[in-house]
């Protein structure tokens, strides 16, 4: 929401849940307004909730209705002077829920005092020079580790490929030489997904250091999810750790930290320990979190944060054609990058110029014979693993249900596969529902193969973030889907040799630049598109632009 909310604005959005209209009314009752005032009470209300759920953590208003919620009573204009905190807060012209505005308010309080710890290293310049050989290649990742190491919070981001998981394995190590006592770290990630992803990469990092081995054992390899690092207690809001039980941890890694949202981020500084350092990796030009806020991005350009905050320009993994895309797409060049796709100089971007789902049923077969040869789930998954269909809806044409029910049909003609039943040897699925009991979360993808120990009994095989599998009966299975394709909100923290992004025939709000550029950025070797030029240019052209409050609480 861009334009200021006018108090006499009554205008109800069809997309209103019965939710938001609850909690006006809900507040509206507890006013002694009459009812054209509770009418436009409820219609900012409504706003503030709704808006809420779009990911947005406050609302811009106007002088007029700043004044009808202030004469309601349930409205803080200063909160930290409120004995009995209010439903809603006021600051400078944004209305916040106040539950948000103490997530947002609690997160800069919580920075700006880490920031104020400095750690002056002696012989720093030397040990850079072991871990970091001067070349241009390198220079970068060097100037983000000596900020690092100097300082209690930092953001280090950058595009894929430019070094963010390599960098931070060697600040580790740094950190553990330069330590008095071995440091006690924590690495984490917002998914399953992205703490496997982390998890690969440390462990490949970790062999090439240039230190001790006492130096590479004090570095962990094991990652889990920030909900299992705070200790989730589903179905509450709540962790086990916060500021009255604080993690152990004198260091905790975040890696895919754009995922983050504002509440998660919040309740993670909180469960800090005093004195504890925060890095925080991701691609601040990625999708924001699907929830509230857009943290990391609005962190990495808070003015008193350019001290904490690193971006890494070099890729040294991608270029050519997908690099040229993606960073067309995050510019917003729209002409630039389509030209990239249609003009037919790297056969490694292009637009789909076959039937999509004879394309999309052909890229299953070699994973398929995996599994009727009786291979291991390990080869199975990693086949699986190569090709992704990426769709920017859940539903309509060309969305993530249109695209799985097709393929099933295809692949069914095709003999490939039996729909006979809900359950069939091949059967992919991610998790949609969180279930902390089987160590099983919302993204987790598995394959349904028949059991090896039992002839004709059909389970459903998952790969851990440790590298380790899991079996269950699919009847045990949370809610899932079959993931043939899958949205792009659900990729991130994922990458695959060969993405096909397909996009609808006409444009929704949902797409955008940064929905896009998350898209481009989750191949390795290829990319292929399905979308009319019109449709492309005006993703192109969209920008998402959530309306936070959190940049203002950091201006000096």
């Amino acid at each position: 929401m861009t334009d200021d909310l006018d108090a006499g604005e009554q205008t109800v959005p069809r997309s209103f849940s019965r939710l938001d209209m609850a909690f006006a009314s809900f507040l509206s009752q507890r006013t002694r307004f009459d009812p054209l005032q509770k009418q436009a009470f409820e219609a900012i209300g409504m706003m503030a909730s709704y808006e809420q759920n779009q990911g947005h953590s406050c609302i811009k208003i106007d002088d007029n209705a700043r004044a009808l919620l202030l004469a309601s009573g349930l409205v803080a204009a200063t909160p930290d002077n409120q004995s009995k905190p209010l439903p809603l807060v006021i600051e400078q012209d944004r209305l916040y829920l106040h539950r948000y505005w103490n997530y947002e308010n609690q997160l800069a309080m919580q920075v700006k005092a880490m920031i104020q710890a400095e750690h002056p290293a002696e012989q720093l310049g030397a040990m850079l020079d072991r871990y970091f050989e001067a070349s241009e290649e390198t220079d970068d990742q060097r100037e983000a580790a000596k900020m690092a190491v100097q300082q209690s919070f930092c953001i280090i981001t950058g595009g894929p490929g430019t070094g963010k998981t390599f960098t931070v394995v060697k600040i580790l190590a740094l950190l553990q030489e330069l330590a008095e006592h071995p440091l006690h770290i924590a690495l984490a990630a917002p998914t399953g997904k992205a703490a496997m992803r982390l998890q690969e990469s440390i462990g490949f990092s970790k062999a090439k250091l240039p230190c001790s081995e006492t130096i590479k054992n004090r570095i962990p390899e094991t990652v889990t999810t920030l909900h299992r690092l705070l200790g989730a207690m589903p179905p509450s809001p709540y962790f086990r750790h916060d500021r009255n039980k604080p993690l152990v941890h004198d260091l905790v890694v975040v890696d895919e930290a754009s995922m983050v949202d504002l509440a998660l981020m919040s309740k993670l500084l909180d469960a800090l320990k005093p004195g504890a350092r925060l890095i925080l990796l991701g691609d601040k030009d990625q999708l924001a979190s699907v929830e509230s806020g857009a943290v990391l991005a609005d962190l990495a350009m808070a003015e008193t944060l350019q001290n904490n905050v690193y971006i890494l320009n070099k890729s040294h993994r991608f270029g050519g054609a997908i690099k040229e895309l993606a960073e067309a797409v995050n510019l917003q060049r729209d002409q630039v990058a389509w030209q990239v796709l249609s003009g037919g100089g790297d056969s490694a971007v292009q637009c789909l110029n076959e039937d999509l789902i004879d394309y999309v049923a052909a890229q299953q077969a070699d994973y398929l014979q995996l599994i009727k040869a009786d291979a291991e789930f390990d080869k199975v998954f990693q086949a699986f693993s190569r090709f992704q269909v990426l769709c920017s809806n859940r539903q309509g044409k060309n969305s993530v249900a249109d695209i799985n029910y097709r393929v099933e049909q295809k692949l069914a003609e095709q003999k490939r596969i039996d729909l006979s039943g809900l359950w069939y040897p091949g059967r992919p699925v991610m998790v949609t529902q969180n279930n902390p009991s089987l160590n099983l979360y919302n993204g987790d993808i598995g394959i349904c193969m028949q059991d090896g120990f039992s002839a004709g009994k059909l389970m459903v095989y998952f790969q851990r973030p440790d590298g380790s599998v899991k079996k269950y009966l699919p009847a045990r299975v949370p809610p899932c889907e079959t993931v043939f394709a899958m949205t792009i909100h659900k990729s991130q923290g994922s990458e695959f040799e060969e993405v096909l992004i397909v996009l609808p025939e006409a444009i929704n709000p949902v797409l955008t630049k940064e929905l896009l550029y998350t898209a481009i950025t989750r191949a390795k070797k290829t990319i292929k598109l399905v979308a009319e030029e019109a449709v492309f240019a005006e993703t192109v052209r969209q920008k998402i632009e959530r309306v936070t409050g959190l940049v203002d609480k950091f201006k000096i």
